[in-house]
């Protein structure tokens, strides 16, 4: 009987993914949907280092196409995302007795224009942010590449699960 059981959900899992409604990364893809186009999200932000726009403009093509069975493209597609670096600032938090920070602040923000051609409801136009805390005594750039690498590692992860996974 367990055998049967463990046949049954393998065959109704294979089912589903062959429908191209659900994927192993929890998205939930229409099977009408084919391709996407993820277009260069230009550095709007004055601070911002200048291959920011290109990381993560490769980082959310990435997730796309590793987490998904859509064809990219450079042209109309069923999924469009644009956009740009909004914003990138390094703000103090924690302040302490004698008025220095303890810590610092680097936020970033995205806007986003996301477009499902085959789903409207989803399309959706808003700003992502996310941010990383470091101490004060760190020189920020010793360490800058490796919080805007894990801000825009999240904020793809957000961005994703907004249009593709609908949370």
């Amino acid at each position: 009987m367990k055998r049967y059981t463990i046949y049954w959900l393998f065959i109704t899992f294979i089912g589903l993914q062959s429908c191209g409604v659900y994927t192993l990364s929890g998205a939930s893809i229409s099977s009408e949907v084919k391709t996407a186009n993820v277009h260069y999200f230009e550095n709007q932000a004055s601070l911002a280092p200048s291959i920011i726009a290109n990381s993560f403009t490769e980082l959310l093509k990435d997730k796309i196409i590793s987490e998904t069975n859509l064809t990219l493209r450079n042209t109309k597609s069923d999924l469009d995302f644009s956009g740009y670096i909004s914003n990138y600032t390094i703000k103090p938090i924690a302040i302490q007795a004698n008025e220095t920070a303890a810590k610092n602040r680097l936020t970033i923000s995205v806007k986003v224009t996301f477009v499902n051609d085959k789903q409207t409801e989803f399309n959706y136009d808003k700003t992502f942010s996310s941010y990383a805390d470091y101490d004060s005594n760190q020189a920020l750039s010793s360490i800058e590449e490796e919080l805007t690498q894990a801000i825009l590692n999240e904020l793809v992860e957000n961005i994703f699960n907004e249009a593709i996974a609908n949370w």
